[in-house]
């Protein structure tokens, strides 16, 4: 699993791949919470693209920063899911809590 942060002018990308579970936690938090506090920092995009797994635990992970970012007025997208992970984000109902980017 790999976690890779950018700012591009006011927008954060936090680009995951590999397995996105429990075990990336810990980085998963750490990759977010100084976007959060980033007052520069407008809107926060999740690229998805290259996720091949994602738990339930992930699923958690995502709506722990929905709610944090909601508090922080910073809307949350998640882009570019594409296969099993966009079946599961589409049977999680997380285009009801996130904008939810397909892949053009």
């Amino acid at each position: 699993m790999a976690i890779n942060m950018q700012i591009l002018g006011h927008s954060a990308r936090i680009a995951v791949s590999g397995r996105f579970d429990f075990q990336v936690h810990r980085d998963f938090k750490d990759a977010y919470t100084p976007l959060l506090d980033n007052a520069a920092v407008s809107e926060i995009e999740i690229e998805m693209s290259k996720v091949d797994y994602l738990d339930s635990a992930a699923l958690g992970m995502l709506l722990l920063l929905s709610e944090r970012a909601h508090a922080a007025n910073k809307p949350v997208a998640l882009a570019n899911a594409n296969g099993t992970v966009s079946r599961v984000l589409e049977i999680a109902n997380f285009s009801k809590i996130f904008n939810v980017k397909r892949m053009v």
